[in-house]
């Protein structure tokens, strides 16, 4: 065997050794769907706290009607989740949405005169992110998806009740964000004043893990 020929041979044979002695460092090069940092960055863990607020300058708005001007519109908005599962990507990660607020809020609806509160109910809920971008809200096992709103009216306060069967969302990794647009959540109790369907429409980002010092949420 030639000198080059063994260079060649011996590089192989270690090359062979390395990937066997470190499966961890090939198993990560594959990447995790929730990842931090980038997209090729470490795996967020289970167990670790994601947050986010509305994107800079942005606004969550309840529409009464897909698309419409007419509704509630918040200035203030954020959730907190925590991951129950990551695996390798493809794939898909599960999370538990514990909290989601929303506050701040006007509103343009005929006959109110302003927002009192917006709770959201039942919680907490299920979320899982996909590969490929897609994340879905599920009912978790206090009831379903869940909206009150007590709105102030020319005939006083009025309580609205909303439920959604599931909502979807839409993430990005150019800015770390999470969109949700013209998600229907339908009347379940409420006087004829309360508008029949409320759409929602926001923009979270960044998505960051509080747990990894703030470091962004990447999706794999």
């Amino acid at each position: 065997m030639n000198k080059r020929a063994f260079l060649v041979s011996t590089g192989a044979a270690l090359a062979a050794v390395l990937a066997v002695t470190h499966p961890a460092t090939a198993t990560g090069a594959a990447g995790n769907v929730l990842t931090t940092g980038s997209s090729s960055g470490p795996a967020v863990a289970v167990g670790d706290v994601l947050v986010a607020s509305l994107a800079s300058g942005g606004t969550a708005k309840i529409a009464t009607t897909s698309g419409g001007n007419s509704g509630i519109t918040c200035n203030s908005s954020a959730f907190n989740a925590t991951v129950t599962a990551n695996p390798a990507a493809p794939g898909t990660a599960t999370e538990t949405l514990n909290s989601h607020t929303l506050s701040s809020c006007t509103t343009n609806i005929p006959g109110s005169t302003g927002v009192q509160s917006i709770t959201v109910n039942n919680l907490p809920y299920t979320t899982a992110v996909t590969s490929g971008g897609s994340l879905t809200v599920t009912a978790g096992s206090a009831g379903p998806i869940q909206t009150t709103l007590k709105i102030n009216t020319i005939l006083g306060l009025t309580t609205c009740v909303y439920r959604a069967t599931g909502l979807t969302a839409t993430p990005s990794n150019t800015d770390n964000s999470l969109a949700f647009a013209n998600q229907q959540f339908t009347k379940a109790s409420g006087p004829a004043t309360c508008p029949a369907n409320g759409f929602f429409t926001a923009k979270y980002a960044p998505v960051s893990d509080t747990t990894q010092s703030g470091a962004a949420v990447f999706v794999n």
